[in-house]
């Protein structure tokens, strides 16, 4: 299974970027693709989710109303949506999959991981 995340840069605080997740991940199943960040000097930390086959999404409070998650499953691709940024949503982004996941929110359900890409939001 492969992840390529792309779609980071530097973008204002109030501003929007879209991430995304190109996967090889097959759309039948219970695979879950996620999204996660690392701030310099945080552990990296859970953002958002979606069930493959069912489209069902979870996010991180610190995101809820401003993040979403979506997917084009004839791109085998999955999005994060992020609208109006603030600087404590600099990060690096990275995209993982999941065979199976109990809790999407948990990092160690997730078997395949993909390279992250740099967000950085200035105030």
């Amino acid at each position: 299974v492969q992840l390529q995340a792309s779609g980071g840069g530097l973008v204002q605080a109030g501003g929007s970027l879209r991430l995304s997740c190109a996967t090889s991940v097959q759309t039948f199943g219970r695979y879950v693709v996620g999204w996660f960040r690392q701030a310099p000097g945080k552990e990296r930390e859970f953002v958002g989710s979606i069930r493959r086959n069912g489209f069902q999404t979870n996010y991180a409070d610190s995101v809820k109303g401003r993040f979403t998650v979506s997917q084009d499953s004839a791109k085998n691709t999955v999005y994060l949506q992020m609208n109006n940024l603030k600087p404590e949503d600099t990060a690096v982004y990275y995209c993982a999959a999941a065979r199976r996941a109990v809790n999407p929110k948990t990092e160690n359900e997730y078997d395949y991981w993909g390279h992250g890409t740099l967000v950085t939001v200035s105030s």
